[in-house]
This record gives structure tokens, sequence and C-alpha cells, in this order.
């Protein structure tokens, strides 16, 4: 049977069928995006034609939390914003309740705070760049990074008690001093880390498949980061040489000889690159940090009324006992006022806003979190591209939940 002439004569165009794009979810419980989180994806075919991001599955309440308490209490809270580098979190608070009172730590503290802090964001860094190789199929760069990242916790453990959240901020101060070995211990482990960085780089920056998959995949214009409030190093790889360290010192920063590494697509490529230098950077920072800090002096402002006495004090003297009872049921008062004050955190600018009443509870406490900002353009680094691209791009901003907390 021969077919009918109509048919014959039809083109292409006049067979194509009218197509919806494709909804499907990712998440909230999803294996590549590092958190709970949902992303409702419009795909027409493997092509990303608009997502979605939904944040909020995961929510503690923390500025209600910290207004529950005493100043002192927060610090816990602290820690569960950005739980990969907990101690920069511990010392943004202790600086804004300690800008808030008008006071100034010793200059032994302010180096302390330093090391452990660019310990905590070395480990940031480690624990980004390690899951984007291995989410790309690169498991041993994943394991060099992460073990080394493991010694770096021994030495916060050693230092803090715990090995996560340290809970060892104070306002005013540390909790504790450093331990007898403590530069001993962090002058052994730099060498390490910048080891096993080089060797992560000669494994995967030459590797075609890495770089077809991070090279011009999640672009972010540097425009556009800025209208977004994209801090830290998803902002630094758009060509942005932004870093509270350098443009608002604080701390004894200003005192240090570091560079701020910057990319220029603003892809995910130099994502992982500007964290790769920053680490570098960091271990910079940390090295002249040792140098610097004295080796003996007070860890904590000299004010009974801010910090706790010493603990044998309270066992063995009223006065102590009692002041020791006041600021724990209390809790240290801070003058009436508001402050803001931020650093720079693993991911960005880290801000707290306070509001003192007078009163031993803050009257309002409001976080200005890195991530939340940096998951705004997540939407304009995936739209465009494929599907099998969301896991690198996502892995690249970084997101940890406990920073969305909203």
């Amino acid at each position: 049977m021969e077919p009918a002439d109509d048919i014959l004569e039809c083109d292409d165009e006049a067979l194509e069928l009218p197509a919806d794009p494709m909804r499907l979810n990712m998440g909230p419980s999803h294996p590549a995006m590092h958190g709970t989180i949902r992303l409702v994806l419009d795909l027409d075919g493997e092509t990303v034609m608009n997502v979605d991001v939904q944040p909020g599955y995961l929510h503690r309440g923390f500025e209600k939390s910290c207004e529950r308490g005493t100043w002192g209490q927060v610090f816990p809270y602290t820690d569960r914003l950005n739980y990969v580098s907990p101690m920069l979190n511990n010392v943004g608070f202790a600086l804004a309740a300690e800008k808030l009172l008008g006071i100034e730590v010793p200059e032994r503290c302010q180096y302390y705070r330093v090391i452990l802090g660019e310990l905590a964001r070395i480990t940031d860094h480690f624990t980004c760049n390690g899951a984007a190789a291995m989410e790309l199929g690169a498991f041993t760069p994943f394991l060099w990074l992460l073990k080394v990242r493991d010694w770096i916790w021994d030495i916060l453990e050693k230092e803090t008690g715990a090995r996560m959240t340290h809970s060892f901020g104070r306002i005013g101060g540390m909790a504790a001093p450093p331990t007898d070995g403590f530069k001993d211990d962090v002058r052994a482990i730099l060498p390490e880390v910048e080891k096993v960085v080089m060797e992560s780089e000669r494994l995967l920056l030459g590797n075609r498949i890495f770089l077809d998959r991070m090279q011009g995949v999640g672009v972010l214009e540097k425009e556009r980061a800025l209208a977004l409030g994209v801090t830290g190093p998803v902002l630094r790889s758009t060509g942005v040489a932004y870093d509270v360290r350098k443009d608002h010192p604080y701390m004894v920063y200003d005192r240090f000889d570091f560079e701020v590494p910057v990319g220029q697509d603003g892809d995910n490529w130099d994502r992982f690159m500007v964290r790769m230098e920053e680490i570098r950077q960091s271990l910079r920072i940390i090295r002249q940090a040792l140098e610097q800090m004295p080796d003996d002096g007070p860890i904590v402002v000299d004010d009974p009324r801010i910090v706790l006495p010493p603990k044998r004090e309270v066992y063995t003297t009223i006065e102590a006992t009692i002041a020791h009872f006041k600021l724990v049921m209390e809790g240290l008062r801070c003058p009436k006022g508001a402050v803001y004050s931020f650093t720079e955190g693993g991911n960005g600018e880290l801000g707290f806003y306070l509001v003192s009443d007078g009163s031993g509870t803050p009257y309002r406490v409001r976080v200005r979190p890195p991530c939340w900002y940096n998951l705004q353009a997540a939407r304009d680094m995936l739209l465009g591209d494929m599907v099998a691209d969301i896991v690198p791009t996502f892995g690249s901003v970084n997101m940890i939940g406990g920073e969305c907390d909203r």
C-alpha cells in the first residue's frame, strides 16, 4: 500500500510535537545537595531551563535561641552555623560582643584566635574541594584532603577539648591558654598541608575529565555576584578582590603579609582554584602569627565583670564563687546599644548585629551568614547547564545548612 502524498510532503517541523519542560525534584534529602535543601528543576531534556532553590528545611531558630540565654551561652549556637569551621564563628561573635562592650582582648589572645581561625579555614576549604573532586569521580584527592583535615582537627581537639563544635570562644578572650606544645604541633602540620595540596593539584589539574567538568561550568558574572551580596571565594572567583581581613582588618591581620587570590571567569574551576590558593595564604598567615605571638601573657581581659574567674579560685574563695554564679546565672551586662561586627568566615563575610537593652540577655541577635547570600547566586550558576553539572556547581557554592537557618 503506497503512503499518502500529503504525508510524503510533510517537512520535519510539521512532525515536531509541542512539549512542556519536565519538572524534577532534587532533595531535600539528596547525596549531592550538601545538606537538606530542595531544587525544583524545569528541564528541556538534560538542560536546566529554570530552577527554584528552596532552603529552610534545616531550621533550628538560631537567632531566637540566642535571645533566650545569656551572652556567653550563644557560643554553642554559633558553632552550628558553619559547622565545618566553627572556630571562625566563635571569634566572629566574640568580636561583636566585645565591640558592644568597648573592650579589646590581649595581644596574645588575638594571635591565638588568628591561628585557630586560619586552621579552621583550611579545614573548610579542604572539605569543599575534597567533596568537589569526589563528586566528579576523583576519590583519591578526597581521601588525601580529608586525611590532613583530620590531622588539623587533632590540634583543634587538643586545644579546645572538642573535635568540631568547640564552644571555645569567650567574650573577653578564650576559654583556656594555648597548650605547651601548641606552636610545635602547628609547625609540624604545615608542611603536610602543603604537600597534600600539591599532590592533589598534580592529580587533578591535568585531568581532562576534571577540566571539562569544571571550566566554563557554573559561570557567575561579576556584576550579578555584587548585586546579590555574594562574598568570599565565590565572589573572588569572579575577579573581585574583597576580603574582610584585607579591606577591613580586625585583630592583628594588618600585621601579616598575604595576598587575596582572585579568579577571572567565576566558574567552578575558579572557585576550586581560589580555595586552593587561599589555603596557601592561610599557611603564610599562620607562620607569621606563630613567629609574632608572645610565648606568655594573659589570654583574657582582666575584668571580673566579664570573664569567669579561674576554677581553682571558684572552689576555694567565696568571692570567686559569687562572681562565677552571677556570670553564669545572670550573664554579663552589655551596655545599651547596637553594633554590627563582621569578619572573614570560611565562605565570606560573616556579620553579627547585636542589640542590647542593658540586661544579661541579648535583646536581638541577627547574623549575616555568607552561605545565605552565596546561595542566592546558585540559580544564575545553574541555568543553561546540564543536570549532571548541578553536582559540581552546587558543591562549589559550599552551602552549609546551618548558615541557611531561616
